[in-house]
């Protein structure tokens, strides 16, 4: 049904339309038509040669009326009050800020420290929030730091009680094992450093040492 309304609208309007040019061409008259369908578009017609706003200075003078002071009069009482809303927007604002308070009694000031502790709540609130966000994030990366460092101990520890890998003290027996494992691709050698932080006192490794694989 809408859409059939919509058809006989817009049949109807084109027929209109084509009257009113026939009017301005025919009797050379001076023809300003508006239409506004029943979904709000707007369809106007004018005569060539003039405009909507000369048709209507040409119907306020005819008819001794005047048709823009409502208008006038309904837009400055809109300015008004957006002036008089600004300049609230503008002192609270201000009052915000501990400026232009002199003014201001008990409960008025009451009523102004409320308005800014409730903000102030929520701005910490999101604050928190930001920081509990931020910590979890650091959090998750110090574990999973911590469990690749894990895996890399029980790797190495792994490596150690491998046969293919041997640990040497000294020097000369370092450059020993250094040479035998030149000749074999899969055999390791170490050196024990003394005094390395990593390693720990105890276990097969007797003291504080560093490892240095040939």
């Amino acid at each position: 049904w809408g859409t059939n309304r919509q058809v006989t609208y817009s049949k109807r309007r084109n027929g209109i339309f084509k009257k009113a040019q026939e009017l301005s061409v025919l009797c050379d008259a001076k023809v300003s038509l508006l239409m506004f369908s029943n979904t709000g578009k707007f369809h106007e017609y004018i005569s060539p040669g003039i405009t909507t706003k000369k048709i209507y200075d040409q119907y306020q003078k005819a008819l001794g009326i005047d048709l823009w002071r409502t208008h006038y009069e309904r837009m400055q009482e809109n300015l008004r009050k957006l002036k008089e809303i600004n300049n609230r927007l503008r002192r609270d604002i201000r009052q915000r800020m501990g400026e232009d308070l002199h003014h201001l009694d008990i409960h008025e000031l009451r009523g102004l420290e409320q308005k800014m502790t409730e903000p102030l709540a929520i701005i910490r609130e999101r604050k928190y929030h930001v920081l509990k966000t931020s910590t979890d994030t650091y959090k998750k990366k110090v574990r999973n730091l911590e469990e690749r460092h894990g895996n890399l101990l029980l790797d190495f520890e792994a490596k150690c009680e491998d046969p293919r890998y041997g640990l040497v003290d000294n020097e000369e027996d370092y450059d020993s094992a250094v040479a035998v494992a030149n000749g074999v691709s899969n055999i390791y050698a170490f050196r024990l450093q003394p005094s390395h932080p990593n390693l720990h006192h105890g276990g097969s490794f007797g003291s504080s040492h560093d490892l240095r694989l040939a």
